[in-house]
């Protein structure tokens, strides 16, 4: 079996390609950026880097919740009481409920609805047990 060599062809490198010797590195190689393709020189104008972008939208978060605190909230908190017609006291006996209460008070009635009454009137929190003895104030409502 012989083992035969074809000539290479040979051809040309563009000039800016530059060609390692053998005393170089191999990985050196890099073509060289000719000047028409390099970045234009900037025309003058704002360029932001990127902890220039995150501090301009910070900023912005920050005015845009200024603005919700300012002009968000449609209610004010004062130390007068507030009008309440139509309710009455009752004291909690052992074994009621919040629900048993409610549909005391408004027997034809959504009792959910009622209950949550019960609790705005009384600014009760959800989920807490109500003790013997407290009272509440719970709402009214026309019988039919």
């Amino acid at each position: 079996m012989s083992i035969t060599h074809d000539e290479l062809p040979l051809f040309e490198l563009p000039a800016h390609v530059r060609v390692v010797g053998p005393r170089e590195r191999h990985l050196v190689a890099v073509p060289v950026v000719a000047p028409a393709v390099a970045r234009p020189a900037s025309s003058g104008g704002l360029r932001l880097t990127r902890r220039g972008r995150v501090l301009l939208v910070v900023l912005a978060l920050a005015v845009i919740t200024a603005l919700m605190i300012v002009f968000g909230s449609g209610t004010a908190a004062t130390s007068d009481a507030g009008d309440i017609t139509g309710t009455t006291n009752v004291t909690v006996q052992p074994g009621e409920t919040l629900w048993s209460i409610a549909g005391e008070a408004n027997p034809g009635g959504d009792i959910r609805d009622t209950m949550d009454d019960i609790v705005k009137l009384n600014s009760l929190v959800d989920g807490e047990t109500l003790q013997m003895g407290t009272k509440l104030a719970v709402p009214v409502y026309a019988t039919d």
